[in-house]
């Protein structure tokens, strides 16, 4: 069976947006392939964290991913910090790494064009990430199309440590979904649903009192027209909640603009929030029995047990092609 790597970076709270455009895949992908799934922990220190709120967020997205139908008998799930040969094969390829190729990312480009003082972390965390995907022989790294660009360095350091050391590394693919929905801001509907958004209003977070989450889509920004129609680029609010409703029902979006055909707006939001509020609620049960229960725990446990042993045996070859094996 072919193995896919993905990271979940707890860098905010998760979104009705992280399930429907990300949880979603990664379910589909646990049933035909060996998913590995870890926290990106060490990523997320690239930029200034409260250790206390960074620890809740941790253990508080993995029992959301479990929550949410993540299936850890399907899936190897593990926290990075807890595995030390990430990191020592990291420094490996950072020194077959260059800095043209380090300074081309994406973050970092964005963050220094800005003149913002950021970290050397935040500069050679693309090449840790690189070991986080060879380390494993992951074959495919499901990614959206602006974190290709990822894929494609790890992709390029494995061939070149191949080219010098011998075959050592499997080289990625980046697993492109082919669906997809992206959810977008109920107040700013041209945006993407995001967990550091400004308006509270415009996300709804995983966690949030399903009566909340009703309100919010019920204050959702549409238009004047009052015309129910699928249209993103001239309709944005009233599309978005035409996706919500199509992703949670599982219904392609051509019956769900039929269904909706002769509703006025209120009409439409309501019964959108009671579906949202439906899911949130079914979510929010089976989070709080993970979250009383020992479940993340040995979970994040059996996940650090086997991936040791597999990091550590893939670290020793590495180390013995290079020079370093006593």
């Amino acid at each position: 069976m072919k193995k896919t790597l993905t990271g979940l970076k707890p860098s905010g709270e998760l979104t009705l947006g992280s399930l429907i455009g990300a949880i979603k895949q990664m379910k589909d992908y646990q049933e035909d392939y060996d998913s590995y799934l870890f926290v990106p922990d060490l990523h997320a220190i690239t930029v200034p964290q409260d250790p206390k709120e960074l620890k809740e967020r941790i253990r508080k997205n993995v029992g959301l991913y479990l929550a949410c139908g993540i299936d850890p008998k399907r899936n190897t799930i593990y926290l990075q910090s807890e595995n030390l040969y990430h990191a020592n094969l990291s420094w490996v390829l950072e020194c077959t790494t260059y800095m043209g190729e380090a300074s081309r990312m994406t973050q970092y480009k964005d963050k220094t064009s800005k003149g913002e003082n950021v970290s050397v972390g935040l500069f050679t965390y693309p090449i840790l990430m690189a070991a986080d995907i060879i380390l494993y022989d992951a074959d495919y790294v499901p990614v959206g199309i602006d974190q290709k660009q990822h894929v494609e360095l790890a992709r390029d350091i494995a061939t070149r440590f191949n080219n010098k050391y011998g075959n050592t590394f499997k080289i990625p693919e980046p697993l492109i979904p082919k669906t997809g929905a992206k959810i977008m801001d109920l107040q700013a509907p041209t945006k993407k649903m995001s967990k550091s958004a400004d308006n509270y209003k415009g996300t709804i977070l995983l966690l949030d009192p399903p009566e909340t989450a009703k309100k919010k889509i019920m204050s959702a920004v549409t238009d004047s027209d009052n015309l129910v129609k699928y249209d993103p680029i001239n309709k944005p609010g009233i599309s978005n909640l035409l996706t919500i409703y199509s992703s949670l029902k599982e219904i392609p979006i051509t019956e769900v603009e039929k269904h909706f055909q002769d509703y006025n707006y209120g009409s439409l939001k309501k019964e959108v929030a009671e579906v949202v509020a439906t899911t949130l609620t079914t979510i929010q049960k089976k989070y709080q029995e993970i979250i009383n229960s020992n479940i993340i725990n040995e979970v994040l446990d059996a996940g650090r047990e086997k991936t040791t042993k597999l990091a550590e045996a893939k670290l020793k070859e590495v180390y013995h092609k290079i020079g370093l094996e006593r």
